[in-house]
């Protein structure tokens, strides 16, 4: 790894030289845009849009358009004049709680690593929040940006997040938050089984990126001319759910590993509502298969009913001559 920021960590009156590092990388297949034709790279040209010459990446400064329209100009001098003190300083202002901190205010990762000879306050550090069982709120520059940060102990090094501000996160302003929905008890207390099934310890290892897999198939396919194994495609369910019992009930079934049960009606459940009633709506599963059946008896007496009228039609006058002859012959002999 690479460290992009090199300071110090301020602890009281101790200082405790580090190294930064991107604790995280992406895995993410980047793609460059090609000529569909020839695969030729496209390339972009920075132009400046008052007089068309290109502009040399030597020549760009950064500039913020006032409301009316006019451009102010930095530098690299002007950003350097800045009294920015947390540019080469991770400055601990307390230690909280990490239950207080709502992840949402949590950016980016990064490792320290002890600079030089900083490695034993690094170790006294790092030992004393451990002991605590607190992270340190912080301040740094990076990139000519000052963020909060949480600094905290993961396998033996200290690791930072930067946190963005307060100001920086967005309210939830949506309509449905001052309407009165309520839940019926039945439908929480099957979607609390739900939760319960599905509960388990935290594996990542467990979970993978299906789209990145599929993606490097997509490639190896198309790179040894191979045909492109085409993905399954999942039923959709719609964009509701308007039977919610029903979509709990099979849920849970599905949770525990089995066949999910059909419907048998939301009166069903009311009247046992308990985790248990997939269970016990199971003979209701016949239900439907009574129905086939009764049609193909309907169908089997329909069919038979024009042949049935034909044959007698045909055969009952030649069944009454040969069963009235016999006696006719012996009648005969009698005399």
């Amino acid at each position: 790894m690479r460290s992009i920021w090199r300071g110090a960590v301020s602890f009281g009156l101790v200082s405790i030289g580090v190294k930064l590092y991107s604790a995280t990388e992406d895995k993410d297949i980047r793609f460059h845009q090609v000529h569909a034709t020839d695969g030729g790279r496209v390339k972009y040209k920075r132009v400046c849009s008052i007089d068309g010459e290109e502009v040399e990446y030597s020549d760009i400064a950064k500039g913020y358009e006032l409301p009316d329209g006019q451009v102010v100009i930095l530098t690299d001098e002007d950003f350097d004049d800045l009294p920015l003190s947390t540019r080469r300083e991770i400055e601990v202002l307390q230690f909280v709680d990490q239950d207080e901190i709502d992840p949402i205010m949590f950016e980016k990762t990064y490792y320290l690593e002890p600079d030089g000879p900083a490695a034993r306050p690094y170790v006294l550090l790092r030992d004393a929040l451990e002991n605590a069982g607190q992270v340190a709120i912080t301040k740094i520059a990076i990139r000519q940006r000052e963020s909060l940060a949480a600094l905290r102990v993961r396998e033996g090094v200290l690791v930072l997040h930067t946190m963005r501000w307060p100001d920086e996160i967005r309210r939830p302003d949506f309509g449905f938050l001052d309407e009165d929905i309520s839940v019926r008890p039945q439908e929480l207390t099957m979607a609390e089984a739900l939760i319960g099934s599905m509960t388990g310890a935290f594996d990542p290892g467990e979970f993978t990126d299906d789209y990145r897999e599929a993606m490097t198939a997509l490639l190896e396919a198309k790179q040894s001319g191979g045909e492109v194994a085409q993905v399954p495609e999942v039923e959709d369910a719609g964009g509701s759910v308007v039977d919610l019992m029903s979509a709990l009930r099979r849920s849970v079934e599905r949770a525990r590993g089995g066949a999910p049960a059909d419907d048998a009606g939301d009166d069903a459940v009311d009247e046992a509502p308990s985790a248990k009633a997939p269970a016990a709506k199971a003979p209701a599963a016949k239900a439907p298969a009574k129905r086939a059946p009764a049609k193909k008896a309907a169908a089997e007496k329909k069919a038979e009913k024009p042949a049935a009228t034909t044959t007698a039609e045909k055969k009952a006058p030649a069944a009454k001559k040969t069963a009235d002859k016999p006696p006719a012959k012996r009648a005969r002999r009698s005399a």
